[in-house]
C-alpha cells in the first residue's frame, strides 16, 4: 500500500474555516476587554457573546462586492448581531484581528513541526545505537577519506536534528505574539488592557511596539527556521541518495515488493523520497527567501506582505511536516548492508590507513614532513600498482627502518578508527553520559 500525507491537524489549520473562526474568537475576546473597562455595555456585550456567528459562504458572497475580507467578516457577524454589532471591531484595525489569528496558526503548525521533528530524531537515534559500530569508509570529496561507522555518521545527523529542534523552538516564541493596538500601533482608539486580554485568552503575548501590523522579522525568522530544517532533510537526503547509488549500494530506501521503479526499466529502485525532499527543500529557502522581502514595508504597513503569506506561511508548513513525515518512514525502513559498507573499503586497498602509519613513524622520530612524504611516496605508488598498501610497505626500505612488519600491519586496524564512538554518541545525547547526569 502507497505511503500517503493523511495529516488532518495540519491541513485544518489553514482552513478558511479555521481562520475565521480565530477571527471571531479574536472579536469576542475585544468586545469582553471592553466590557470590562465600560465600553461596551452588559446586554450589548451577552447579545454579541450569544449571536456573533459566521458563515464563510456568506463572507465569500459579501467579499465579492467590499473585495475586502475582514469588512465582509464584520458584515456578517454584524447580520447576525443587529444593533449591538456597532461595537464589534471598535477602535480595531484589520491587522489587529488577522496578524494575531495568524500568530495563533503558526504556533499551533509549529507544534505540529516541533512534535515531528522529535520522532524523526528518535528514528535517528536508533539507527547510531544500532550501527555505532557498523564499520564503513568515510568520505571527503567523494573520496575515500579513512574509515568511519554508521552510527557515527548518524549522531551527527542527530546533533544537527537538536539545532533544528532548538531553532523551530525559538521561531514558535518569537511569533506567539499578538496586537491589538489599532490603525497605527498608537493604541488611539483601544485601551492596552485589551489586547493584553486577547492575547492571554488565546495563548499569546502582547507585542512590546507595533505598527499596524506585527513585524515581519518574526515571520521571517520562522519560516527562516523551517527552511533550515528542510536544508538538513535535504542534507540527509542527498547523504542516502550517494550511498544508494549502484557502485556503492551501502544503503537503501525500503522498496515494497508491489512498488515500481520505472515505467520502462523493470529493474529500477530508485530514491524517490529523499529526491523528493531535496526538491520541497529548494520550496522552502525560496518561500524564507520571500518572507525576508516582507520585512521592509512603507511605513506603519503596506499590504505588498499579504498576498505572500497567504502562500508561503501555509505552504512551508505543510511541507516541511510532510518532509519530516516521509523521512520518519525512510529512516525507519532505511536498508543498511553492511557486507556492501566492508567491500566498498577494501576498494582502496588499504591506503585509508596512511595516516595512522605516518603517525606511528613519527612516534618513531620522523618529523612530520619527512613521515609525511615518506608515506604519501608509497601509497601513490601503490595506488598506480593496485597492490596492497600495508603489504606493499612492509616491504619498503624507508619505512621499516622504522618500524617492523607487525607495526606496520598493526596500521590496518579498523577498530582504532571506531573506538571513540560511545565517545561521540555520549557527546551528542544518544548515549547516557554519567558525568553529565
Amino acid at each position: 500500500m502507497i505511503e500517503r500525507y493523511t495529516m488532518p491537524e495540519m491541513a485544518q489549520i489553514w482552513t478558511e474555516e479555521n481562520r475565521f473562526k480565530k477571527m471571531l474568537k479574536i472579536e469576542i475576546l475585544a468586545c469582553e476587554a471592553m466590557g470590562k473597562i465600560g465600553i461596551i455595555p452588559k446586554k450589548d456585550l451577552i447579545n454579541i457573546q450569544k449571536k456573533a456567528k459566521i458563515s464563510i459562504k456568506r463572507i465569500q458572497e459579501i467579499e465579492l462586492k467590499t473585495n475586502h475580507d475582514v469588512v465582509a467578516f464584520i458584515w456578517n457577524i454584524s447580520e447576525n448581531v443587529g444593533p449591538s454589532a456597532k461595537y464589534v471591531h471598535y477602535g480595531l484595525t484589520s491587522s489587529d484581528v488577522l496578524d494575531t489569528g495568524l500568530s495563533i496558526q503558526m504556533k499551533e503548525a509549529m507544534d505540529l513541526i516541533i512534535a515531528s521533528a522529535k520522532e524523526l530524531q528518535k528514528t535517528i537515534k536508533k539507527q547510531a545505537i544500532k550501527h555505532k559500530k557498523t564499520i564503513m569508509i568515510g568520505r571527503s570529496h567523494g573520496v575515500h577519506a579513512e574509515p568511519i561507522s554508521f552510527g557515527m555518521k548518524m549522531a551527527v545527523w542527530y546533533d544537527e536534528m537538536t539545532r533544528n529542534i532548538e531553532r523551530l523552538q525559538q521561531a514558535e516564541e518569537v511569533i506567539s505574539y499578538g496586537k491589538i493596538s489599532g490603525s497605527v500601533g498608537s493604541y488611539a482608539n483601544v485601551d492596552p488592557s485589551v489586547e493584553k486580554y486577547v492575547c492571554k485568552k488565546v495563548g499569546l503575548k502582547p507585542a512590546k511596539a507595533s505598527s499596524q501590523i506585527l513585524q515581519r522579522d518574526r515571520h521571517a525568522q520562522y519560516l527562516n527556521a523551517i527552511a533550515l530544517l528542510g536544508a538538513s532533510l535535504e542534507k540527509f537526503s542527498t547523504e542516502i541518495r550517494g550511498l544508494q547509488r549502484t557502485e556503492t549500494a551501502e544503503v537503501q530506501e525500503y522498496f515494497s515488493p508491489t512498488q515500481k521503479g520505472s515505467s520502462s526499466m523493470p529493474h529500477k529502485k530508485n530514491p524517490i523520497m529523499c529526491e523528493r525532499i531535496c526538491g520541497i527543500a529548494r520550496i522552502l529557502r525560496a518561500n524564507a527567501m520571500a518572507s525576508m522581502e516582507n520585512i521592509a514595508l512603507w511605513h506603519e504597513r503596506d499590504i505588498s506582505h499579504s498576498s505572500v503569506e497567504r502562500v508561503i506561511v501555509p505552504d512551508s508548513t505543510i511541507l516541511i511536516h510532510y518532509a519530516l513525515r516521509k523521512m520518519i518512514g525512510i529512516m525507519n525502513r532505511l536498508e543498511v548492508n553492511r557486507e556492501n559498507m566492508l567491500r566498498n573499503l577494501k576498494i582502496s586497498n588499504g591506503v585509508i590507513f596512511s595516516q595512522h602509519l605516518m603517525l606511528k613513524m613519527i612516534e618513531k622520530g620522523l618529523t612530520r614532513i619527512e613521515a609525511y612524504n615518506i608515506v604519501q611516496t608509497a601509497a601513490l605508488k601503490m595506488y598506480a600498482e593496485k597492490k596492497d598498501f600495508l603489504e606493499a610497505v612492509c616491504e619498503d626500505k624507508k619505512v621499516r627502518k622504522y618500524m617492523s612488519v607487525e607495526e606496520i600491519k598493526a596500521c590496518g586496524n579498523l577498530n582504532y578508527h571506531i573506538k571513540q564512538a560511545d565517545t561521540i554518541l555520549k557527546q551528542t545525547g544518544i548515549l547516557a553520559n554519567k558525568k553529565n547526569k
